[in-house]
């Protein structure tokens, strides 16, 4: 994956010079604020001052064998959070300067503004927030508004919400507002309850047994009376509802070491890009089971959703991609941190649906044991499959997917029995991870994955890639202060752009210094007929860090691959890029 980080957050572009010139002004009262809050915070006890600043620079250079393109002499990314917190009133707000964005950011995030603002009135157990704000009901499946940096994310609702705790073991929440599209708020009006129940605060046989038993429910609406007509043929078109609901119930079960949460949600008829414009209602089901004891540790999960893309607006530009969105899916498959697993990340198919199961078996093995050796050693192995649902088409064709295909727009669109998959798998990743320490001055981890990874469903083009992925990951405790650690990463495969080899070393010299190199290096196939362009490259990264208090620097070189920057089933692209970077952030 992508070595830079790209982080990003946004509101109100602007599009006239006077309304340009009012965000300047915010801009620098935002700024200039700082010491005055600051002598507040000194002069009033009761009143604390929290703040961070973060910004992420490229200095670009074009480079021909990776696409990497100079746009502009300097990007920037800036942010600046001040935060007022009270015994009842809690305040803050987020300036940001994008006027010249990181790659892949341009079209979208250009421009200077206030993006995140906020008042919070507290009053025993209650809460009302008025400006923006982020929540999610449940699992997210009907609402989950939130801001993911390195993915370009931040969908947050400006309006009000109301937060009650009536009676002990109750949460009841209130909500309405719009939500935040890159510089702009859509239309639509999103609102929403949710409330949970703790029976176990209620039920004193519950308390005294250790279990823990809560019910929840939710109820979302998305009105939205300015989306016009969509012609699905020649011959007629869709009127696009102006109410769309959904709801949600919730079951979670904790005794000792078990742990059982079930979920349940259904949409109304939602006619959009994402299902090619047909009546049909949305529902997922979600079953998922831990068990820990003694060492062991054992997960499973299954979830079922079908036509659960709800956007904010479903026609045009602004319904493509996720910015609209108003709910999330989890993935059910392993987040990797490694460079090569992560490579082929998976994206909930949110328009199509899909069955996703993932299971996890650990186990820690005791020190001076047999098998754990004189300082124990762990492993875990984890499996994930996600697959397409059984659908019968009204047109009589055979779809992969519903995004960008035709079906009968203005109808059902297709028919599907709840528990048939369909004829492609979607993704499925098998990996097994051993970590155990040698000695007092080295770990050792080791992983193999195997991994299906079907590119013409996830991204739109090419087919399925099978890869056997290799890592092996070695920590050296050179002194009480020292540490080097070493990657090496091999991925083989004969489809796509063929093999992957990855270096990486990375030196710390505790408490400020870390030095880190790296080479992503796509090796290709050892079929020249079958070989991309573009192969046979080397990514190469160098990176200084310095840690001082409450401040990091870090200035680096090198060059990132375009490909797809993932979190949580959620993935955006990123384009190749080149060049010197730095970054700062600092938190007081």
């Amino acid at each position: 994956m992508n070595a830079l980080k790209i982080k990003t957050c946004f509101l109100g572009k602007p599009k006239t010079e006077r309304y340009f010139s009012m965000k300047r002004k915010l801009l620098i009262f935002a700024l200039l604020s700082l010491p005055l809050f600051s002598v507040m915070a000194q002069e009033d006890k009761g009143i604390t001052f929290l703040g961070s600043v973060q910004s992420d620079m490229l200095v670009p250079q074009n480079d021909s064998e990776t696409g990497a393109t100079k746009t502009d002499d300097f990007s920037a990314n800036i942010y600046y959070d001040m935060q007022l917190q009270s015994k009842y009133v809690d305040a803050g707000v987020r300036v940001e300067y994008m006027e010249h964005p990181l790659p892949g950011f341009e079209n979208d995030f250009k421009g200077t503004g206030v993006p995140n603002f906020w008042v919070k009135g507290k009053l025993g157990n209650h809460e009302l927030t008025l400006g923006t704000f982020y929540e999610q009901f449940g699992s997210g499946f009907i609402l989950r508004t939130y801001e993911e940096r390195s993915l370009g994310i931040d969908n947050s609702l400006l309006g009000g919400r109301l937060q009650l705790k009536p009676v002990k073991g109750v949460i009841v929440k209130l909500l309405s507002g719009k939500q935040r599209r890159y510089w702009s708020w859509n239309k639509a009006l999103v609102s929403g309850a949710d409330a949970e129940l703790s029976l176990d605060e209620w039920i004193p046989s519950l308390q005294n047994s250790g279990t823990r038993l809560m019910l929840g429910g939710s109820w979302v609406n998305r009105y939205n009376d300015s989306e016009e007509k969509v012609f699905a043929d020649p011959t007629h078109s869709v009127n696009m509802p102006k109410f769309i609901n959904a709801w949600d119930v919730r079951v979670n079960y904790n005794h000792g070491p078990w742990g059982v949460l079930a979920e349940y949600a259904q949409k109304t008829d939602d006619p959009s890009y994402a299902n090619g414009f047909i009546f049909r209602k949305g529902n997922v089901a979600m079953l998922s089971t831990t068990y820990s004891n003694g060492g062991l540790s054992l997960m499973a999960q299954a979830k079922r959703s079908e036509n659960m893309s709800f956007k904010t607006v479903n026609v045009g530009d602004k319904a493509i991609g996720v910015s609209s969105s108003i709910n999330h899916l989890p993935a059910f498959t392993q987040d990797h941190t490694y460079a090569l697993a992560a490579l082929y990340p998976y994206a909930t198919q949110m328009g199509s649906g899909e069955w996703a199961y993932q299971a996890e078996l650990g186990y820690n093995f005791k020190r001076r044991t047999k098998l754990g050796g004189k300082y124990g050693m762990n492993v875990k192995v984890n499996y994930s499959y996600v697959r397409g649902i059984k659908s019968d088409y009204l047109d009589g064709k055979d779809h992969t997917n519903l995004m960008g295909t035709t079906v009968l727009g203005g109808t059902e669109g297709y028919r599907t029995s709840f528990f048939k998959w369909g004829d492609n798998t979607y993704y499925q990743d098998f990996n097994v991870t051993v970590s155990r320490k040698l000695s007092k001055t080295f770990k050792l981890n080791l992983m193999y994955m195997n991994q299906m990874y079907n590119k013409a469903v996830i991204e739109g083009e090419g087919g399925m890639i099978h890869s056997n992925i290799f890592i092996v990951d070695g920590m050296f405790q050179l002194s009480p202060k020292t540490k080097l650690r070493a990657e090496l990463q091999y991925l083989a495969t004969r489809q796509d752009k063929g093999d992957w080899a990855c270096g990486l070393l990375e030196l710390s010299l505790a408490p400020h210094w870390m030095f880190t190199v790296s080479d992503l290096w796509n090796c290709g196939d050892n079929d020249p007929a079958l070989t991309e362009p573009n192969t046979h490259l080397h990514y190469y990264q160098g990176l200084v860090t310095y840690n001082t208090g409450s401040h990091r620097f870090q200035l680096g070189y090198g060059r990132t691959r375009a490909g797809y920057n993932c979190a949580g089933g959620v993935c955006r692209y990123v384009p190749a890029t080149k060049g010197v970077t730095f970054s700062y952030n600092y938190n007081f």
